[in-house]
């Protein structure tokens, strides 16, 4: 059955019954993989058929709490309970809120009242957990789950606004599935994917899965684009997005002796070859400076910043005590020696080197 005709079934099944639980909604939600307006869309075609959204009025039995126990006991000690365990007995004595007990509450929680935010946080902790367990298996054990939804449920206490008419369970249960979403998101990556690039790559992936049940080929981007209602560039994005990270210190090789990053140049680094030979002409022309007369030599440093700044002719001409022509010749002078020079200089290098070899 196609998601569509699944909705249709789950509607009418709802306008029967008159009421539909939230964990139905959440249900629903999490196996097709619906996005936030699609939720908000489902819920306010819910409203508009006179459908009742009910929260779940019994404490948590034994079942759940035997789920969230093999994941989060330790070593067992005598005298010693589970803390998921308790948390879950606890939040089960707290009783739920009527819609004016919320109204109420909210009206003191924006005039800051601490212990009207605690009430309205622990008298919805039975939604965090039926919200957070139908995340598990994404990587997060419940009790992260549980955690990253109770800092949802917090924004959303912190954000409600009574005057809307909205029940706050309605309002609460996107924040709740924001956090959770988003901790999974995050959670595993040495590289972090930002978490509205994480919810488009989920709703890509469902509508990649319809259009290839349609059409029996996998859809193209600009397919996918126009079905999800994304620009082009933002799905090229989120399908490119990182979704794992490879150590520069894998091993490689037949015998495992190299390293990933041996294959990578730093193009930033010198090389080897060019510093050595920048190394040895500098040598060449101090050696070929010192062998030239104490004025020329003078001139060149003072020209051309040799061991220091670069200096101009006047400044020349007045260090020196001589005229500006004067030191254009020695200038010249000292070229021409300094090239002749220079030839002595590597030749000897050369002949060095071939007698080495």
């Amino acid at each position: 059955m196609t998601f569509d005709g699944e909705l249709s079934v789950f509607l009418d099944a709802a306008e029967e019954r008159g009421v539909v639980g939230e964990v139905e909604i959440e249900t629903l939600a999490f196996e097709h993989d619906l996005d936030d307006e699609e939720i908000v869309a489902l819920r306010a075609e819910l409203a508009l058929r006179e459908i009742e959204i009910s929260l779940p009025e019994e404490r948590l039995d034994s079942e759940t709490v035997a789920e969230a126990q093999p994941q989060y006991r330790a070593e067992p000690t005598v005298g010693t309970t589970d803390s998921l365990t308790l948390f879950m007995n606890e939040i089960g004595r707290h009783e739920l809120l009527t819609a004016a007990e919320e109204v109420e509450l909210a009206k003191r929680v924006e005039r800051g009242e601490v212990a009207a935010k605690e009430r309205m946080i622990n008298s919805n902790l039975r939604l965090v957990v039926s919200i957070a367990k139908r995340y598990q298996g994404h990587g997060l054990p419940l009790g992260d789950l549980i955690q990253e939804g109770i800092i949802g449920l917090n924004r959303a206490v912190e954000k409600f606004d009574w005057r809307k008419g909205f029940k706050f369970s309605t309002y609460a249960t996107w924040w709740i599935r924001q956090a959770c979403q988003r901790a999974i998101a995050n959670q595993g990556r040495t590289i972090r994917v930002p978490a509205h690039v994480h919810e488009r790559r989920v709703k890509l992936a469902r509508v990649s899965r319809r259009l290839e049940a349609e059409t029996g080929r996998a859809p193209t981007q600009e397919e996918l684009a126009d079905a999800a209602g994304f620009e082009l560039q933002h799905v090229e994005e989120a399908l490119g997005a990182v979704e794992a990270s490879v150590s520069l210190n894998q091993s490689v090789g037949e015998d495992g002796d190299g390293e990933l990053g041996d294959l990578f140049a730093d193009p930033t680094s010198v090389d080897p070859v060019e510093e050595a030979d920048d190394s040895l002409r500098g040598q060449a022309v101090r050696e070929a400076l010192q062998a030239l007369p104490e004025l020329e030599r003078r001139v060149l440093e003072l020209r051309f910043g040799f061991g220091g700044e670069q200096q101009s002719l006047e400044t020349i001409e007045r260090e020196l005590g001589i005229s500006r022509e004067r030191v254009r010749k020695l200038e010249r002078n000292a070229f021409a020696r300094l090239q002749a020079e220079l030839k002595n200089v590597v030749g000897a290098a050369a002949d060095e080197l071939a007698d080495a070899a």
